[in-house]
């Protein structure tokens, strides 16, 4: 499927396949550990087939989105999403941050984040740690209050137990009222990690199109696919303990020998 490059800047770039579609899908790069280089990328064939056209946004370094090209970025998403009916988005962490970013500039109708952030301004959210990019983020410019489309729908994914990533979601829940709290515990960072081993992204992605996107169904997948998850139980038995309920870390531990049986036998 063709690649045809909506912006392509020293700092950011922007992608679109199947642009003839009349839906639009947007995904963006969460954080990598080596950043430096823009990354080759296909469409997310799960939603071009089902008609929509695939928007990728990238940031050539971990700059969580915010820089030189920032607003000329903004100015052609603008213009790019005049002719879509309908513009849904998923993205992780940095990239749950980007869609909230430029939500406003592509006329976002639904959303879903998964463990995104609200800021990286030093000092803004309390116990993010953040501190070398930290230090050159334009706060101003990446400021939600007057960048976000406040009535997006949809919802923000985060493991409750994970401190940061709760007080993310209550600031970001603040600023995006229509934006669903739905709390996987025990899902990591980011908190679809037993959802995704489980299965796969699609049924996340296909909630953005066959409804409702409601947390109450998305929590409902992660309690179907945990059942099954050694993460889930590792994670439950190191948060039982930390919590001071031992019955419990015994019982996870208990259970996590038994799907390590069943794996060891084939079942």
């Amino acid at each position: 499927m063709q690649e045809i490059r909506v912006f392509d800047g020293e700092k950011l770039r922007a992608s679109l396949f199947n642009a003839g579609a009349e839906r639009l899908f947007v995904t963006f790069r969460q954080r990598v550990a080596v950043a430096g280089e823009f990354e080759a990328r296909g469409p997310v064939k799960n939603m071009t087939r089902h008609g929509y056209a695939h928007l990728h946004i990238q940031p050539r370094k971990n700059d969580w989105y915010v820089n030189s090209e920032t607003q000329a970025l903004s100015r052609s998403l603008k213009d790019l999403t005049k002719g879509y009916k309908d513009v849904s988005a998923m993205g992780f962490s940095m990239g749950g941050y980007g869609a909230l970013r430029f939500s406003s500039a592509l006329r976002l109708n639904r959303l879903i984040a998964v463990s995104p952030q609200y800021t990286i301004a030093q000092g803004v959210v309390p116990h993010d740690r953040r501190r070398k990019e930290a230090a050159a983020f334009d706060e101003a410019l990446g400021d939600l209050v007057s960048f976000g489309r406040h009535g997006v729908r949809g919802v923000v994914l985060f493991d409750p137990f994970r401190k940061m990533d709760l007080n993310h979601a209550l600031y970001i829940q603040a600023v995006f009222p229509d934006l669903q709290l739905c709390r996987l515990s025990c899902g990591g960072h980011p908190a679809s990690q037993v959802i995704r081993e489980g299965g796969s992204f699609w049924d996340l992605q296909s909630m953005l199109h066959t409804g409702p996107l409601a947390a109450a169904r998305v929590l409902g997948l992660h309690r179907e696919r945990r059942r099954r998850s050694q993460t889930y139980w590792q994670r439950l038995a190191r948060v039982a303990r930390q919590c001071g309920r031992p019955q419990l870390g015994a019982a996870a531990d208990a259970r996590l020998e038994r799907l390590a049986a069943d794996q060891e036998n084939g079942q």
